[in-house]
């Protein structure tokens, strides 16, 4: 079994389901994006470069949805987390049904347009 799928079957259904739903939507958006653990989480890497990571927060009950150069983002800023971070910027999820695909989908496209 790959680590990835370790972590994510280590995690209480609730996160599972999260984290599978943004897994499949990066893969849509970035099919030639792979998916790693670094740092003891899933990392997505475009080119080689981590872009992505995945990590549940158990204690605040939310999955984080980091990415690595989100304050060179411009969209979407009202949805993004900074919170005392110099370079990354994520999306929070408290639920499945809490997930806004096109929010999500805007951020990764965006954030894949910084790699190229």
């Amino acid at each position: 079994m790959k680590p990835t799928e370790e972590y994510i079957i280590r995690q209480p259904e609730k996160y599972q389901t999260m984290l599978l739903h943004i897994i499949a939507v990066v893969e849509k958006l970035v099919p030639d994006s792979q998916l790693l653990i670094k740092y003891g989480i899933p990392y997505f890497y475009y080119k080689k470069k981590p872009f992505c990571y995945l990590e549940s927060n158990h204690k605040k009950e939310f999955v984080d949805v980091g990415f690595a150069k989100g304050f060179q983002l411009n969209k979407n800023q009202e949805f993004l987390i900074g919170e005392n971070r110099n370079t990354v910027k994520s999306l929070r999820y408290f639920s499945l049904e809490s997930i806004n695909n096109k929010i999500l989908e805007s951020v990764i496209e965006e954030t894949i347009n910084l790699y190229n």
